[in-house]
């Protein structure tokens, strides 16, 4: 329990109506979960508009709400709290319900286009590997040490976080790695959190469906920068176009790291690599992971430099750090009779699928051909779909296109949508059954041959008309390749 006069002394109410001497049980902003005592508060949605459902979190018990627009007619045993913006306001007051527990750990974020479930959940495994207590939020799940606590979004609502930030507190972390999406740090659910540090990956074309405009997604990232407190850490990929940009206005310390650029503070090269991992040069130091790639030479330089920057020396990061295994669908490879490598990737944006293929192409033996079965999500930015087909086709050998995640969409239009991008010849099948696709893939598949399915990575479903339903690319994979 907590007094409403504890939870709103952050958010500047513009108009109080009643008692802030109230005990509150629980703070929920969907009306479906109030019951008595609880603090509601009516956000504004893309979809729902929270406003609608006050009268429905009275009838069940709310003595409190927190709101944007006052009702014409008010409940005389109900406090309310008129606030400029009701997202921001629920960021702090959770905060303040779960007695602050940023504040009780070091809490790091990193935010990007792409690289960001490697980097946070290899960065909870090499705190665990030195023996830390460590949580992680990530897309794939949420860790409390390493208790698996299933994840719905790349970052949780701001009650959900609080919440899970306290019972990492409660089960003695030292440290937290986030994910911190775009849409959270537009949606404040990342307000009132208090960070050690801040780790931007890279930008490139995602979610135009929701931000609309490029400048409007890089603008997003760069607030989590402008936010950051004068006593963390600031620590960005200086070869990417936007780099510099991001931490132009931050009061945190700044470090860049990169593996092209010359004057930054963390350095890696690649010597030698093939599809089981690579060697590298970080700060003159030689390391072998399992990760391959130039993007995963990003993320593990990354890894290094935060743990760096928390305090951590050279040799342990670096022994724990060769022998991490690689995140969930992220460049998984699976190795069937005939020596055919199968790898499953999450990647489901041009950059990403142009970052993985590129990969494969410099791994791979002159006689060795890529399958590359992919598709496209519903739903979603259109404008990529015939991109990221353009990409797959001139990297493969073979394309097949295939459904991803239609869920409202015909997956047959998302499929023509996709083949705009590429020309009408043998080199493309179409099997829009997303099963069938990789099945054909691994008959099509000679001797030493290369498949990657791309786009879906970690998930264990394929979602349709509104309907989950389980699907695994990994699963696929080993029941097709015959592996044991």
């Amino acid at each position: 329990m907590k007094r409403c006069e504890e939870l709103i002394k952050n958010i500047r109410p513009i108009k109080t109506i009643g008692s802030v001497s109230k005990n509150i049980s629980s703070i929920c902003f969907d009306s479906r979960e109030v019951v008595v005592q609880s603090m509601f508060v009516a956000q504004k949605g893309t979809q729902v508009d929270g406003h609608d459902y006050i009268s429905k979190a009275i009838e069940k018990g709310a003595y409190c709400i927190v709101l944007e627009n006052l009702p014409s007619q008010l409940d005389d045993n109900v406090t309310y709290i008129q606030v400029e913006n009701s997202s921001l306001a629920l960021a702090h007051i959770a905060s303040a319900f779960y007695d602050y527990p940023s504040q009780k750990l070091k809490l790091v974020g990193i935010t990007g286009t792409n690289g960001k479930t490697t980097t946070v959940t290899l960065l909870h495994k090499l705190f665990l590997g030195l023996g830390y207590q460590a949580g992680l939020l990530s897309t794939i799940e949420n860790r409390i040490n390493n208790e698996i606590i299933p994840s719905t979004h790349t970052t949780p609502d701001a009650v959900s976080i609080n919440k899970l930030l306290a019972l990492m507190c409660e089960k003695g972390c030292e440290f937290c790695f986030m994910e911190v999406s775009s849409h959270a740090i537009v949606q404040r659910r990342v307000e009132g959190l208090r960070f050690e540090g801040g780790i931007f990956s890279n930008i490139t074309h995602d979610h135009l469906d929701y931000h609309k405009t490029f400048k409007e997604y890089i603008l997003a990232k760069k607030t989590f920068f402008d936010t950051l407190p004068s006593h963390a850490f600031a620590l960005s990929n200086i070869d990417d176009a936007n780099g510099k940009i991001m931490l132009q206005n931050t009061k945190a310390k700044k470090y860049f790291y990169g593996l092209l650029s010359g004057a930054t503070d963390f350095k890696a090269k690649i010597t030698e690599h093939d599809f089981r991992g690579m060697q590298l040069d970080i700060n003159e130091h030689k390391v072998w992971v399992k990760l391959t790639g130039v993007f995963n030479a990003y993320n593990t330089l990354a890894i290094y430099a935060t743990a760096r920057l928390l305090g951590i020396n050279d040799n342990k990061i670096l022994k724990v750090l060769s022998s991490l295994n690689p995140a969930e669908g992220r460049f998984e490879t699976y190795v069937g009779k005939n020596n055919i490598t199968a790898i499953v990737d999450y990647a489901h944006t041009p950059d990403a699928l142009e970052n993985v293929l590129k990969t494969i192409r410099k791994i791979r033996k002159s006689k060795q051909n890529i399958i590359t079965v992919v598709g496209s999500g519903g739903n979603r930015d259109k404008s990529k779909r015939s991109e990221m087909a353009k990409i797959s086709y001139d990297l493969s050998d073979k394309l097949i296109l295939t459904s991803d995640n239609p869920r409202d969409e015909d997956p047959d239009e998302i499929i023509k949508d996709m083949l705009k991008g590429t020309p009408n010849d043998e080199k493309v099948l179409v099997v829009s059954d997303r099963e069938q696709a990789i099945k054909t893939a691994v008959l099509l598949a000679h001797k030493d041959d290369v498949i990657l399915i791309a786009g879906k990575g970690h998930e264990k479903y394929q979602e349709i008309k509104g309907v989950k339903r389980h699907f695994s690319d990994a699963e696929v994979v080993i029941k097709y390749l015959k592996i044991n």
